[in-house]
């Protein structure tokens, strides 16, 4: 699946980063923490996080992880500080922070909802969709803050509900705690603790949606 974003196109299968019809060369580590920021946007990745996605097993310096960053940003002419592509979380981590475009066409024929997930594409039957840290749930995400049976996404025919199981950290819709079942929307931002995923619906499904970069977060 391609992901798009300004003028670049990132094919993690290919492991080729591209600005229009040129090659974008990056070093391996660099493109493996572009496509872990781009699969998590727009949620700030932990920098322990992301030292154990990209040195599985072995120890390095923060340092290495900031000279990754600064490699990014070069890379993708990311220099306008009001508009970040890389944002950093000061003491924390960092997100990107782009407007992603993401080819959905992988769906299958005739599904007309479904939720984005990182790079994900979850389509929603009719019944009801766990959203949790346990494995076990309909909709598994493996991020530390999600309760293991977070939230329940309900597809009712043409309704369509969120709410939280109590968890821990709560549960926000487009940045505003939910209590009780609210419906949703198309393009709706869903937030379970640090981790954010979007909801989409659409008469005959889609080909092309754009994810707007997150704010006030």
């Amino acid at each position: 699946m391609t992901v798009r974003f300004r003028a670049f196109a990132l094919d993690s299968e290919r492991r080729q980063l591209r600005r229009g019809d040129a090659d974008v060369h990056l070093t391996p580590k660099a493109f493996d923490l572009l496509a872990v920021l781009v699969a998590e946007a727009p949620r700030v990745v932990h920098k322990k996080e992301l030292h154990e996605r990209l040195w599985p097993d072995s120890f390095v310096a923060e340092a290495t992880l900031v000279g990754l960053v600064k490699e990014l940003r070069r890379a993708l002419d990311d220099r306008d500080p009001a508009a970040p592509l890389i944002r950093t979380a000061h003491g924390v981590g960092y997100a990107f922070a782009g407007a992603i475009d993401v080819n959905a066409s992988d769906l299958p024929p005739g599904v007309s909802r479904w939720l984005v997930v990182g790079r994900r594409r979850i389509p929603l039957a009719d019944g009801n969709h766990v959203i949790g840290r346990d494995p076990a749930v309909a909709i598994h995400l493996d991020s530390s803050g999600v309760s293991r049976r977070h939230a329940c996404i309900v597809v009712r025919g043409d309704s369509v509900a969120l709410e939280d199981l109590g968890s821990k950290n709560g549960t926000r819709l487009n940045d505003r705690a939910i209590a009780g079942r609210v419906e949703l929307h198309d393009g709706d931002q869903i937030q379970l603790g640090p981790a954010v995923v979007v909801y989409r619906s659409s008469t005959s499904g889609s080909s092309t949606e754009t994810l707007a970069p997150a704010t006030g977060r």
